[in-house]
């Protein structure tokens, strides 16, 4: 079987619980660290899937690889290889299919619920999770729009468009590969980011965060272990 490219675009933002989901199943999985210099591949035909993982960036920043990995997407998308990204790598999935990355509202850090969609595609994706209140984690100040003939998965009251799939491929604006050891880096990396909008509604403060994993984290087990299962399932073995 060919391996699932893991695209990493920031050291502290790597493949978490995906890369273990994966081994657990079986599934080779090669990392392309970005943040590295690693050169992006000009096809996706050595893999039997992508993923992309988060980053600080924007996909509107001028950065010599996000031309490459939208191409790159593109590419994967036209020869049906599943793609799935995790915040930046669901709105680099949305530049690449034609949608827009802007400004959120608002600053989403930490712990929030999502409510799962009740569609023929969310019940496939979502399971017994169709309909009902998700927890996801969330650390992001921009949002995607729908590519066109995408599907919402999950929303919530602060970021219209938490997910989204078209056809195998599934993109994220949450976060839902994370662990406890992630989180706890990135609340000591970006503890000012997080404390200075910590007094709004869609946000936590780092120690809110930490305190939050032991009951949070395996209820949001659950919504990854279904989507993780639904889109390995689209991987050429």
């Amino acid at each position: 079987m060919k391996p699932v490219a893991i695209f990493r675009h920031s050291p502290t933002e790597g493949p978490g619980y995906f890369a273990i989901f994966l081994e657990q199943h079986g599934i080779p999985w090669e990392l392309i660290a970005i943040d590295e210099g690693a050169a992006v591949p000009a096809m996706a035909d050595d893999f039997s899937g992508l993923c992309f993982m988060g980053g600080p960036m924007s996909v509107n920043d001028p950065l010599p690889w996000i031309a490459p990995v939208c191409t790159l997407i593109g590419d994967a998308v036209a020869k049906d290889v599943p793609v799935i990204g995790h915040c930046l790598g669901g709105q680099l999935m949305s530049k690449a299919l034609g949608g827009q990355v802007t400004r959120n509202p608002v600053k989403e850090i930490g712990w929030s619920q999502g409510g799962g969609e009740d569609s023929a595609v969310a019940k496939t994706w979502l399971g017994p999770l169709a309909g009902q209140l998700g927890t996801i984690f969330q650390w992001h100040g921009e949002t995607f729009s729908l590519p066109a003939g995408a599907t919402r998965l999950l929303t919530n009251a602060y970021c219209a468009n938490q997910m989204f799939v078209l056809g195998p491929h599934l993109g994220m604006q949450c976060h839902v590969e994370m662990t406890p050891e992630m989180i706890a880096t990135w609340c000591e990396q970006w503890a000012d980011e997080a404390i200075a909008v910590a007094d709004l509604p869609s946000a936590q403060t780092p120690d809110a965060m930490l305190a939050d994993i032991a009951e949070k984290l395996p209820t949001m087990r659950q919504l990854s272990e279904q989507l993780y299962s639904v889109w390995i399932k689209g991987l050429a073995r």
